[in-house]
């Protein structure tokens, strides 16, 4: 099942756990606690460190598959002015935290494709532009999974604040179950289609922001 797995694969995908992950966990927290719920913050989750964000089985399957998670940032809705409003905007940071590192991921290996059209191609460029290329992937990924409308991902908290509050509230209720069911649907591979269709989505997102990008590196070159 892991045959295709290499070495290079995992020192990539272990960049990705020590660095995305606590960049996606701690946007949570910066933006929960700017909105009035300082839970996280003080329970330590305001940090960049991976330790503090650490999950086994999400870092391991970041390891095996390429897409992981980190232990939930505890968010305590009651301390928001606005639950909904509040739950929704502090989620959304997580996925959007992902597509910023995607683009900035974007950007670097443009930058060594110019690196390597002006010094020449060699081994290192090379090295570098496919972490930077992984890494892209791996954050797209990462933000499709987490937008996805249903609990326990971050799209479910998004999509639960246009709900009415009769329905909001059932929601929370059977949360658990929904959970479970998911999953069974991923695994069964029945939200393959909408799945692709997301991740087209923010490729062209992503590649029509870098043409943007490349027409600077062809004016100062």
């Amino acid at each position: 099942m892991f045959s295709n797995l290499t070495l290079f694969d995992i020192v990539v995908r272990a960049i990705c756990l020590l660095t995305t992950i606590p960049i996606h966990e701690c946007a949570h927290a910066y933006v929960a606690d700017k909105l009035g719920d300082p839970t996280a913050k003080h329970m330590g989750r305001l940090t960049l460190n991976p330790a503090r964000h650490f999950d086994l089985m999400g870092s391991v399957s970041m390891i095996l598959f390429g897409i992981g998670w980190a232990k939930p940032v505890p968010i305590n809705r009651m301390n928001f002015e606005d639950r909904k409003k509040g739950m929704a905007i502090s989620a959304a940071r997580g996925p959007i935290s992902n597509v910023l590192i995607a683009f900035w991921a974007l950007i670097m290996a443009k930058v060594v494709m110019y690196l390597e059209y002006i010094i020449g191609v060699n081994r290192f460029f090379s090295t570098l532009y496919t972490i930077f290329v992984t890494m892209c992937f791996i954050n797209i990924s990462l933000s499709i999974f987490n937008l996805l409308p249903f609990p326990p991902f971050d799209g479910s908290r998004i999509f639960n604040y246009f709900l009415p509050d009769k329905f909001y509230f059932k929601v929370m209720e059977y949360e658990r179950y929904i959970f479970i069911a998911v999953f069974a649907l991923l695994w069964l591979g029945i939200l393959d289609a909408p799945l692709s269709a997301m991740s087209h989505f923010l490729f062209t997102v992503l590649n029509t922001l870098t043409r943007f990008v490349d027409k600077i590196f062809y004016l100062i070159i």
